[in-house]
Order: structure tokens, then C-alpha cells, then sequence
């Protein structure tokens, strides 16, 4: 969209009105829809109309959001293949025979997820539906899923130096006190990666949960009493991030399913792609991973009589595609609203409340609001590194103490709170889409836990101002 003055308070409006409708509706396009009216009335815009013609443009008219609704036709495509192969059917006979205890079936998404580090977007677009047969044999509901796939997806990334998010923040931090390259950038990362307290807290109390060693609360508790008494893995009246069209595609009679094919390989295929991409290239190569494994699908299934006819071949993609449409959705809604409240000035408003009193637990604080507020980890690091970093380098004499160490962790944690557990986060869709579970429902049953793990982060970054200014 044009340039537009900055709107202070008011920026926030629309993000209020998405999350108030959002959590009272339960209806995530609805009030996602009603949020971006709202925005680009507050910017001037007294005629929807016009206002949505242009934020539609600005939102959904560039590359970023091609790629990810790319990744996304692509897993639904790959998802397809895998129901007219059965493959999700052999997922669940294998998760039969290995997991023995629904306490196990709980925690698997969260054991699998652990070794999808690399990747915050990777991570439960490939988790899901390998998790999800098992899951839901053992009357595991969804919500809990989706829960494990979002604690194991952006957190882990934030831990890790495997990561796109590690280089990313590396290059932020060049350039910053003696940090002259990214390599020294990269060697400061490593560093706060033990003070990343949020991360840290959010794989790990993730695991407490799913294997039940801590005890649930909130709706998260409602939602397992549910799945306990009737075995419902979702919400009766939920709409699940992926359509009913994949229940309409049914394998071949008579051709059997050969897991190390049609899932082995596949999923090896991903991995050395997305793995790979990283060490060559600097970053995960996530939508290349995925139409590398559709191209394997479709040659080899074709091969194997798995499509009746070409039309059967299309038919089974479209299909594929239909049924992430709900998905897409809601997700470039979350990209509209995101514009818009970057474009009336909703992060610099929270900024500037906070920037004269950048502590480490002021830090984690206002990049966990920018970041909810947002749906953006990222672009709250670009915000408050070239405001924080500065400052706490002129605290430590330029040198590279802890004060600075620690800081790096709270702009880390603090961005990543919101990209965990907001409803307009792209990979708090993913999640949703992931785990086939209704958006809202994630969201508001993961909420608890997350506030309830930032509040203690925060009682930890006070501390460490504290004892370190």
C-alpha cells in the first residue's frame, strides 16, 4: 500500500478487533476479513472497496506469499498421492505395531518434530501427516498435535545454528559493535542460545505436556477430556485446516501399499533436499524439497498403475489442492492484516513505548507484543537489533559481555512468542494445517500455555538485568 502517517494507538485496531472476534467467534476468516476492513478504514480508506483492492495487492501480490501458498498446493498434492497410494493407512498399521501406550501416541509429533530442526515452515508441513495416522488411533486430539508441532517448529530453530533464523540474525548483527562479519555474528548466536529462555522453555514444557508428566489446563485440558469420553480428535462444529476433499480419494483396489517406496524414499527425498539446500546454498531450499518428492510420486506411482488414467492423475492433484484451500485462507488474510498494521505503524508504535528502557526483560517484552501483534518473528528482529544491540554494546564498553549475549536471547525469545502462538503467524497456520485442526482452536489452546511460559521467561530476563547492568 501507499505511504500512510503513522496512526500510534490506533494502529492497533484492527489487531484487536481480528483477536476479540477471533477468540469470540472462533472463525478465523471471518474475523481476519472484519480485521483488514477495519484497517484500511482506520488508513483513510472511508470505501472498503478500494482499500481491500489495494491491500490485497500489496499483501498477496509478491513473492513471499506466492511461495508459501506454493508450498502449501504442493504438500496437498503429495498428501493426495499419499491416500491413493494408502500410505496413510500403512503409517497407521506401522504406529500400531511401535507405539504400545496412548502416553506414547501423545508425545510422538513432539519426537518426530525434534529432528525437523532446520526448518520452522519444514518442520509441520512434514511432522503432520506422518504424526497424525497415529494420533488419531489413539484418540489423540488434534489441538494437542497442533500444539507440538508449533513448540517444535519455530522455537527449535531458534536453539539451533542449523537454521535459517540463525543466519538471519547472524547478518543482523553484523555490523554492530565489534561484530564485523557474519561469522562473528553467528559465534554471538551461539552464545545466547543457553539464554534463549523462551525457546529452550517452549520445546521442552511441550514435552512435559504431551506425555502428560505435567498435568493439562485450560482449553487444552477440555479438548483431551473430549477426545478421552467420546474419541473425538476434534471439536464437533470445527472446520480442520484441510478440506473434506481428501476424504473422497480412495486408493486402488487391489494395489497394495510398499512403504519403503511410497514413504521412505519420499521422505528421504525431503530431508537430503531441504538438509542439502542448507549446506550448499545458506538456507533450506523447503518448496524445491516438496516438488522434488511429487515428482518422484507421480513418475513412480504412474509407473506402478496407481492412476487410472491421466485424468485420474490430475483429478487426484486437484483434489489435493481443493483441500488446502481453507488453509490459504486463512493464511493470506494473516498476510493482509499483517500489512496493513505494518503500514498504519503498529510495530514502531510498541517500539517507541519501549525503547527508552531497553533492559533485557523490556526487550523480551516488547518483541513478544510486536511479534503477537504482527504474526512476524523476523521483522520484529529487524526492528529491535539495529534499537537494542547498539545500546547494550554501549552498556558493556563495545565489548562482547554477557549483557550482550543476553540481550540477543530476549530479541531471539521475544520475537519468536509471537510467531509461536499468534493467530495472524504464518506458521501458526502451518501448524493448524499440519495437524488438520482448526485454527482457532490451536490457537486458543496453546495461548495458556505460552503466556504462561513467557511469564516466567520475563521473571528470568529481570533477574539477568539485574545482576548484569
Amino acid at each position: 500500500m501507499g505511504e500512510i502517517a503513522p496512526k500510534g494507538i490506533i494502529s492497533l485496531i484492527p489487531v484487536f478487533i481480528t483477536l476479540i472476534l477471533a477468540f469470540k467467534t472462533k472463525d478465523a476468516v471471518f474475523s481476519l476479513l472484519i480485521g483488514c476492513i477495519s484497517g484500511v478504514m482506520v488508513a483513510g480508506f472511508y470505501n472498503p472497496a478500494f482499500g481491500l483492492a489495494q491491500l490485497f495487492q500489496a499483501a498477496l501480490g509478491n513473492a513471499d506469499f506466492i511461495w508459501v501458498v506454493m508450498i502449501e498446493v504442493v504438500m496437498g498434492i503429495m498428501i493426495a498421492n499419499y491416500l491413493r497410494a494408502d500410505v496413510i493407512s500403512g503409517v497407521a498399521k506401522w504406529g500400531r505395531q511401535m507405539v504400545k501406550s496412548r502416553r506414547v501416541a501423545y508425545g510422538f509429533g513432539w519426537i518426530v518434530a525434534l529432528f525437523v530442526f532446520f526448518s520452522d515452515y519444514f518442520s509441520p508441513l512434514f511432522t503432520g501427516p506422518i504424526a497424525r495416522p497415529i494420533t488419531d488411533e489413539y484418540k489423540v486430539p488434534r489441538e494437542m498435535l497442533a500444539y507440538q508441532l508449533d513448540s517444535t517448529s519455530g522455537p527449535l530453530c531458534t536453539i539451533t545454528p542449523i537454521s535459517a533464523w540463525a543466519v538471519y540474525m547472524a547478518g543482523l548483527l553484523k555490523g554492530h559493535g565489534p561484530i564485523e562479519t557474519a561469522d562473528q555474528g553467528m559465534a554471538l548466536f551461539i552464545r545466547s542460545i543457553p539464554f534463549n529462555f523462551y525457546g529452550l522453555a517452549a520445546v521442552i514444557v511441550c514435552g512435559l505436556f504431551a506425555f502428560q508428566i505435567l498435568p493439562p489446563f485450560g482449553p487444552m485440558k477440555k479438548a483431551m477430556r473430549r477426545a478421552d469420553e467420546t474419541g473425538e480428535v476434534i471439536r464437533p462444529g470445527s472446520t480442520p485446516l484441510m478440506g473434506d476433499e481428501f476424504n473422497s480419494i480412495q486408493p486402488i483396489p487391489g494395489k497394495g501399499t510398499h512403504m519403503v517406496i511410497h514413504l521412505v524414499v519420499p521422505v528421504l527425498i525431503l530431508i537430503t533436499v531441504a538438509v542439502g539446500s542448507f549446506f550448499i546454498y545458506g538456507g533450506v531450499k523447503i518448496l524445491e524439497a516438496f516438488i522434488s518428492v511429487v515428482l518422484y510420486q507421480s513418475v513412480v506411482m504412474a509407473a506402478g498403475g496407481y492412476y487410472r488414467s491421466i485424468k485420474d492423475f490430475i483429478d487426484t492433484g486437484t483434489m489435493g489442492i481443493k483441500a488446502v484451500l481453507p488453509a490459504i485462507f486463512i493464511l493470506a488474510l494473516a498476510y493482509c492484516i499483517n500489512t496493513i498494521s505494518k503500514s498504519l505503524g503498529a510495530q514502531q508504535y510498541v517500539l517507541e513505548l519501549t525503547r527508552h528502557w531497553m533492559t533485557p526483560a523490556i526487550i523480551f517484552a516488547a518483541g513478544a507484543a510486536i511479534s503477537f501483534f504482527t504474526g512476524t518473528s523476523w521483522g520484529t528482529y529487524a526492528l529491535l537489533v539495529p534499537f537494542a544491540i547498539p545500546i547494550a554494546f554501549g552498556l558493556s564498553g563495545g565489548e562482547v559481555n554477557n549483557l550482550v549475549v543476553v540481550t540477543v536471547a530476549a530479541i531471539m525469545g521475544g520475537g519468536l512468542f509471537g510467531d509461536h502462538c499468534s493467530p495472524l503467524s504464518d506458521t501458526t497456520c502451518l501448524s493448524s494445517f499440519g495437524a488438520s485442526c482448526d485454527h482457532m482452536d490451536h490457537v486458543a489452546t496453546q495461548l495458556p500455555y505460552a503466556l504462561a511460559i513467557a511469564l516466567f521467561c520475563e521473571v528470568l530476563f529481570v533477574i539477568c538485568g539485574v545482576t548484569m547492568l
